[in-house]
């Protein structure tokens, strides 16, 4: 199954306003075109994004009350409004969609310039209609195309956003959401963190209790961090028994107090591990930060959140380790 592209699933139609105009304007124009939303632009570039929840939130109290008085869209209006590159794919809008729970992403084109919207309507259609396409592969042609069967299988499999095991995001969704949060931290000058996890000793756990109380061990790590985490934030599993967790306009200092959070919250569980000299299911975690001006690769923050969860572990582990910690520890030298 070939990949399905934005550009063919957008509303091109998509109808957009200056920053400079009136709500009273938008509202009218929403209500007598039926627009479920409308997009801020300056100079053709999205800027915002207005929508129905927007306008039901304010609209009522401000016209009963201020009936004489301009309201301006900018104002009111979601900013910085989380956009999509017209040659991105349906799985990438999917993720970004559910990681940032929205309903309209803009569609931009390589200048950046508005070209159309996409709303989840466009995507649940979409992806409902690919899976009809592979159910029919499967009912009607078994005998004759078993090979494009398969492939159909394993296109289906690779549409899952989330990890079978621990119902968090997978390493692929959180390729494209860290991707994504990079590009856009850089678009608009804004921060970013994230924290690589590991839970210490997990093999010897494993060895000790067996897998079966090991993948129940790692349901209990992703539900105590969970409970510790801002609803903004989103947790993945990056492989084995290593979490990642996107603290989005979160700075790297507020990152650290994030984790060390999840640490305690897990190590006050009391989850038994014989063969950890804490005799307890611990975490340690290496965070790196982006402050919006720096000129590096989102690959490039994995690696030094990994480089500082690997400090972690020689310390000692049920740990975290960063770069902000490593200047005080200089400093009070």
């Amino acid at each position: 199954m070939q990949h399905i592209y934005i550009r063919e699933l957008m509303s091109p139609s998509v109808k957009s306003v200056d920053a400079s105009a009136t709500l009273d304007a938008v509202i009218r124009l929403m209500h007598n075109h039926v627009y479920s939303c409308m997009v801020i632009t300056e100079n053709h570039k999205p800027v915002g994004i207005i929508t129905e929840r927007d306008m039901i939130k304010v609209l009522s109290e401000l016209l009963v009350m201020c009936p004489t008085r301009r309201f301006y869209v900018s104002d009111f209006m979601s900013s910085p409004p989380v956009c999509i590159n017209e040659d991105a794919t349906l799985y990438e809008a999917l993720v970004i969609t559910q990681a940032r729970n929205i309903r309209h992403l803009p569609v931009v084109n390589a200048e950046e310039e508005l070209v159309g919207v996409l709303t989840y309507a466009d995507m649940a259609r979409a992806h409902f209609n690919a899976i009809e396409k592979q159910r029919d592969i499967i009912e009607h042609q078994i005998n004759e195309r078993t090979r494009e069967l398969i492939e159909a299988n394993e296109e289906l499999k690779a549409l899952s956003l989330q990890d079978s095991l621990l119902g968090i995001g997978n390493r692929r969704s959180m390729e494209v959401d860290v991707q994504f949060t990079h590009v856009n931290a850089l678009r608009y000058k804004r921060t970013y963190s994230l924290g690589l996890l590991d839970v210490d000793y997990f093999k010897k756990y494993n060895d000790h209790y067996g897998h079966q109380c090991g993948d129940e061990a790692l349901r209990m790590v992703v539900d105590a961090v969970k409970s510790t985490v801002r609803s903004s934030d989103r947790l993945y599993r990056y492989g084995g028994e290593e979490l990642l967790l996107l603290l989005p306009e979160a700075p790297l200092q507020a990152a650290v107090k994030v984790c060390e959070r999840a640490l305690q919250k897990l190590f006050a569980k009391g989850l038994p591990h014989a063969a950890s000299p804490y005799q307890a299911v611990t975490l340690s975690a290496g965070v790196a930060g982006v402050d919006g001006r720096q000129k590096c690769t989102w690959e490039a923050v994995v690696a030094e959140a990994d480089k500082w969860l690997y400090e972690a572990k020689g310390q000692g582990r049920n740990r975290v380790c960063s770069a902000a910690q490593a200047q005080r520890q200089v400093e009070s030298l």
